[in-house]
């Protein structure tokens, strides 16, 4: 490979480039290798990436208008379980003091020596992004132990539905409140909603124990989620991470009940503890039932994982177990409710009562399913982020001054076998890169006009990146600072070359359609 100097001209006695070199080599209408597109995700969990398009080499003439363009697509799901991103900040070194070095290009790193600039396209490409990145999560309550805390709009649903199924059974009991009984059960779904918050603050606690960042909490349709940015280290600490929640529900319980022996139960008072004793009851063996999403299925997971000393497969099993348990909760809830083996009076004709079990069924087994399947897609996102390595992800590059022409510089790129262009000072000093979707946009005839100091973005700190990077810390510091091109450096501040984010994307999508 050639190594050129900090003016961009070439270094005499260094023919590492003579494979890529040469205008065979360089010759225009590559196809690049650009993977299709799975789903997850976001990370995942789904899809959110513009279009993108093979680019003509230096020297080709520009793409024709609709000539059809290659596309590369995020995966659509990079979920969190919660999703789990740990923010780490990039290992850099300042290179404003030192000229610039020449870059490396090491073995595997691709560069596509039939097509330079190839994947420019409209130059959106961003680096994957989790859905919870895109959206808020609803209206914020507050920030407990400084993680914030949302409720989605679903809540406000949900809190309809309690009042209006609790507030007739209130007035049941209670006849005598009338209208105020509906009151009442606004205050329980309320009740029962922080008791749903302190369950999820049990899960936080335990994170923020364990070193491990919480993204947020989120109250919604049928309770809460809290999204822990990073996967626990031991099969133990994923044990305790799961279990406090449904401990939590039980101590709830357990206040509510001796509450209600200090209280009249046929008041107001014990109407509500009753209710809420209940619930927290129903909450925590719920969630202990063996299957992912829910917190029984992650104390299943970890105990696989101790086992066999593999998370994923511990993912694997508790998943699939889930989704047994999904079909389980659709054909046996409607099944027990009918039968009435769960407290109410047998039915032996399908009315309105069952048409709603059999709806809540419906949702339940829905949003366990998809929960196991989110958990799958997570499992695998995290075994095949660490293939992203920003080392082998960057593009050779060819540092020029800003006043050199952009013919001059795609022919020393072709010359050097770069396929980027790092815009130097007088002294050598990285100051701004050449944006791909700006080359694309000059015709070729005017080239030799348009100097590439026009078509550069200055390089801020976060544009600066580590090649050491890799995973997760590559991703985070890639969202840090969005940008189409960053200047990635050695430990030394030594120039290693451009690192494009429509190649991290591309990257991310290809590990993402490999199997586990």
């Amino acid at each position: 490979m050639d190594v050129s100097g900090g003016r961009g001209q070439p270094r005499p006695g260094n023919d590492e480039s003579a494979e890529h070199t040469g205008p065979e080599a360089q010759a225009p209408g590559g196809t690049g290798d650009g993977p299709t597109t799975p789903s997850a995700p976001t990370p995942a969990d789904e899809t959110d990436a513009g279009p993108e398009g093979h680019t003509p080499g230096p020297g080709a003439p520009p793409p024709e208008r609709g000539t059809p363009q290659d596309t590369g697509a995020a995966p659509d799901d990079a979920p969190a379980p919660g999703q789990d991103r740990h923010r780490t900040p990039a290992h850099t070194e300042p290179v404003a003091d030192r000229p610039a070095r020449p870059s490396r290009a090491p073995a595997g790193r691709p560069e596509h020596p039939d097509h330079p600039f190839a994947h420019t396209g409209s130059g959106k490409g961003q680096p994957p992004q989790r859905p919870e990145e895109r959206k808020r999560g609803g209206l914020l309550m507050g920030r407990p132990f400084g993680v914030p805390v949302y409720v989605a709009p679903s809540w406000f649903l949900v809190a309809i539905l309690i009042t209006w199924v609790f507030g007739g059974q209130i007035d049941r009991v209670l006849p005598e409140l009338g209208a105020v009984s509906y009151l009442v059960s606004l205050f329980f779904a309320v009740a029962f909603y922080a008791s749903v918050l302190v369950h999820e603050l049990a899960h936080t606690l335990a994170a923020l124990r364990f070193k491990l960042p919480v993204r947020r909490i989120q109250l919604q349709f049928f309770g809460g989620v809290s999204e822990i940015e990073k996967e626990a280290e031991t099969p133990g600490r994923e044990f305790v991470l799961a279990f406090v929640g449904p401990l939590l529900s039980l101590v709830l319980a357990g206040l509510f009940y001796l509450g209600l022996l200090a209280v009249d139960p046929g008041s107001v008072p014990g109407v509500l503890l009753a209710g809420l004793m209940v619930s927290n009851l129903i909450v925590a063996a719920f969630n202990l039932l063996p299957g992912l999403p829910l917190d029984g299925g992650r104390m299943l997971r970890a105990v696989v994982w101790a086992i066999t000393g593999k998370p994923m497969t511990g993912t694997v099993v508790a998943a699939w177990v889930g989704r047994a348990l999904a079909v389980c909760v659709l054909i046996g809830l409607p099944l027990l409710t009918q039968s009435g083996a769960l407290g109410s009076d047998a039915v032996d004709n399908v009315g309105m009562d069952t048409v709603l079990d059999a709806l809540l069924a419906a949702i339940l087994a829905a949003i366990i399913w998809t929960g196991a399947g989110n958990s799958l897609r997570m499992a695998r996102l995290r075994e095949h982020l660490p293939e992203l390595r920003a080392r082998t992800l960057t593009r050779r590059a060819v540092p020029v001054e800003s006043d050199t022409p952009l013919s001059e510089g795609l022919r020393r790129a072709n010359a050097a076998g770069a396929r980027a262009l790092v815009v130097v000072d007088a002294d050598g000093v990285p100051v701004s890169l050449v944006r791909e979707a700006a080359i694309v946009g000059v015709p070729e005839h005017r080239r030799p006009w348009v100097p590439v100091g026009t078509l550069a973005q200055d390089i801020t700190e976060g544009m600066r990146v580590s090649a050491e990077l890799a995973g997760e810390e590559l991703l985070d510091a890639l969202r840090a600072t969005p940008a189409t091109e960053y200047l990635v450096v050695e430990q030394t501040g030594e120039i290693y070359g451009v690192l494009s984010a429509a190649d991290v994307e591309r990257a991310f999508v290809k590990a993402m359609a490999r199997p586990s």
